[in-house]
């Protein structure tokens, strides 16, 4: 099994780690040697917030350096244009349709860049999903990460993993149902909207 590498990006309080944590126990539970390594850059503020994830047969290292991740799971689509100097050349990109102003857009220092899903697009193979809206009309918008990790798993396509058993093991006993309902939600998409 060749190694293969994520990166998954977004801001301070999306859920970025829940996902991580669901996606390594699970690849664990299937055999796969695993990596992770998590960067907080001012989370609780709505800062940028990122993990690298290897998995495969045998894996030295959690660090990526630039070209090397399979696929960005962007939480949020400026995050996806932040990072994409690490996505290989022939690497996928899943974008929340989500707009969330940092500290300095916010504090009118800078704009928000325009065109953003249209740059990546331009770049690489992309899946934009309304994770949010979503997540929202499922009753929690919090639930969004867990679409995006079923659109993740869609392109994965490791057959052994029963991701919704992993999910209830992993989220709060009030959330399971919905966490797997977001789940069916992001997978189906996961294979449709390529563009």
């Amino acid at each position: 099994m060749a190694t293969t590498t994520l990166l998954l990006v977004g801001v301070g309080g999306q859920g970025i780690v829940l996902v991580s944590n669901i996606l390594a126990k699970g690849l664990v539970e299937a055999g796969c040697d695993v990596k992770m390594s998590e960067i907080h850059g001012m989370s609780q503020r709505g800062g940028s917030v990122s993990t690298q994830i290897r998995f495969g047969e045998e894996v030295f290292s959690p660090i990526i350096g630039e070209g090397e991740a399979d696929v960005i799971v962007a939480f949020e689509k400026m995050e996806a244009l932040r990072y994409l100097k690490f996505l290989k050349k022939n690497g996928k990109v899943i974008v929340n349709n989500e707009e969330l102003s940092p500290l300095p857009v916010l504090a009118g220092r800078v704009t928000y860049p325009k065109n953003v899903l249209d740059v990546l697009k331009s770049k690489a193979a992309t899946c934009v999903i309304n994770a949010t809206q979503i997540a929202r009309e499922l009753g929690n918008e919090r639930v969004a990460n867990v679409v995006l990790f079923g659109a993740l798993a869609k392109i994965l396509n490791i057959d052994n993993i029963d991701w919704k058993d992993v999910i209830e093991r992993t989220v709060k006993k009030d959330f399971i149902a919905i966490n797997k309902k977001a789940f069916d939600r992001g997978h189906e998409l996961g294979g449709t909207l390529w563009s």
